[in-house]
Parts: structure tokens; sequence; C-alpha cells
């Protein structure tokens, strides 16, 4: 998988509370980690598709690497300078949020025409086989995060964030214990709508895909993978604004009771990241004059 997107995500994730990482590494293949509910993870993509497909990807990695990722490294400057003079207040978290969401959509402009050919060759077997593989990832999920008692999803979603947060800070103090506890408790049954509307989005992508054929098809695609908030559920539009809220509240909260040891830590994670980010060859090929 595509580690150092991966850790982009995870310093998101890290504002917005939805998942983590451990570190980036200098070798990535999947762009369609950033994409919602990734395709490669659907697909079997055999012979000259695959060939197609590795030869296409190459050029969307160099074209993000290029232009992309000197923009990610301003980005990660920014959050620095949040921490390092202890301003991590909402108003900065939800700038900071904006502009990682604005890079993520225009990466997946960039690579929806390749998607939307991909798709477009696929034939009945696969599709099948994709709709299949839908419903086997529907299913995991709600084993995992549905089926456990309400109270034990809580407890896990705690558990699981307090994890997260000390890869990053170091161990909480009780205080921040108690902290991470209550942000659990006010998501609440959180799980429900985002299950459904993950159930949702993949009903109508697996429609869009029966519809290949169609001249609106590629419209529909583009909306689906770049404009997905468009298509969520009312009640997880909701849930989603309640989430990055309760979010960024507990960021502020955690940072206002950080020791300066858990700083220094933060502060050298977020420099990890900008040296793998320069190490890459590609982005130092672009920075030559």
């Amino acid at each position: 998988m595509s580690r150092w997107f991966k850790h982009i995500a995870a310093l998101l994730i890290f504002t917005l509370a939805l998942g983590a990482c451990s570190r980036v590494g200098l070798a990535y293949r999947n762009l369609d980690v950033i994409i919602p509910w990734t395709l490669g993870d659907y697909l079997d993509i055999k012979g000259e598709q695959k060939d197609w497909f590795n030869e296409r990807l190459q050029e969307h990695l160099s074209w993000h690497c290029t232009t992309q990722l000197p923009g990610y490294l301003d980005w990660l400057d920014r959050l620095e300078t949040m921490v390092q003079t202890n301003q991590v207040t909402d108003a900065a978290l939800q700038a900071r949020t904006a502009e990682a969401k604005q890079a993520i959509a225009e990466t997946a402009r960039e690579i929806t025409p390749s998607a939307v050919q991909l798709l477009q060759g696929l034939d009945d077997k696969q599709v099948a086989e994709m709709n299949e593989a839908f419903a086997k990832d529907l299913r995991k999920r709600q084993r995992e995060y549905l089926e456990p008692p309400l109270a034990q999803q809580i407890a896990e979603r705690s558990e699981r964030m307090e994890k997260r947060l000390g890869d990053w800070l170091g161990p909480l103090s009780a205080t921040q214990k108690q902290r991470v506890v209550a942000w659990s408790n006010a998501l609440g049954d959180q799980n429900t709508q985002w299950i459904a509307n993950r159930a949702h989005w993949q009903q109508q992508f697996s429609a869009a895909v029966a519809q290949r054929t169609s001249p609106q098809f590629p419209q529909r695609i583009e909306t689906l993978l770049g404009n997905r908030e468009r298509l969520w559920t009312a009640d997880y539009q909701k849930a989603y604004a309640r989430t990055e809220a309760e979010a960024r509240s507990l960021f502020v909260d955690l940072m206002a009771e950080s020791t300066p040891e858990q700083r220094q830590r933060l502060l050298k994670k977020i420099e990890g990241v900008r040296k793998d980010f320069n190490d890459l060859k590609c982005l130092k090929a672009a920075q030559k004059p």
C-alpha cells in the first residue's frame, strides 16, 4: 500500500480522528488510497489491463510527486508552526483540514479519467466479482463495528484513538484519557451512519458500473470519486459534520493539556514525515533549478 499517502492521511486523521499510520515509506504504488473505499481492493485486474494500469499509475505518481508534494511540505510547515507556537485552535484546524481536502480533491480529479477508462474495460465477470467484494467488505465491517453492543463500540473506539494518539504524543495523562473517552461517547452510534453511507455509496457505484457504456458514465464516476459528499446520505452528512467538530475539539483540548515532551514528540514525528518526503527521488528532481 502507499506508505506516504497513508502518512498524509494519518496527519489528517490526527486532526480529524479518522484513522492512523505509523511512518512514511519511500515506495508507494496505489493512488486509489485517497479515493473513498479503494477500488484496488475490489477489482481483479489482469493481463493487458494490468499493464495499462501500471503504466498510467506511474504517470500519475510522477505528476503527483512533482506537482503536489511541494504543497504538502508547505502544509506540514503550517501544522508544525501551530504546534510550536501553541496555536492549535479550532479555526486553525479548520483551515488545515480545508487545505488537505482540497489537495485530495485535486488528485482525485487528476486520476478520475484513468479510473473511468479502467472501469469501462471491465467484463461482466469482473463486475460481478467487484460487487461480491463490496458485499463481503460490508459484511465484515458490520460484524466488526455494528454487531457489538453500543457500549462496546464506544469503548473500542476510545481504545483505538488512545493507541493512535500514543504513537504521536506518547503516553496520555489521566485527564487526556478521560477526554478521549468523552469524545468517543459524544460520537454515540456514529458507526451506524458510517456503515449505512458506505453501503449507499457502494450501491451507487455498482449501479454506475452496470451502465458503463452510457454516455453519462464518466460524469457519474467523477461525482462518485471526486465529489462524493454530494451523494452522502442526509444522516451521514450530519454525522460527518459532528465528527469533524468533535475531533477538532478533542485535538484542541489534548494539546492544551499536553506536556513539553508530548509536543516535542509530535514535532519530531512531523519532521520525520518532512524528511521522508524530501528524500523521494522524484521530489528532488522536481526541485532542481
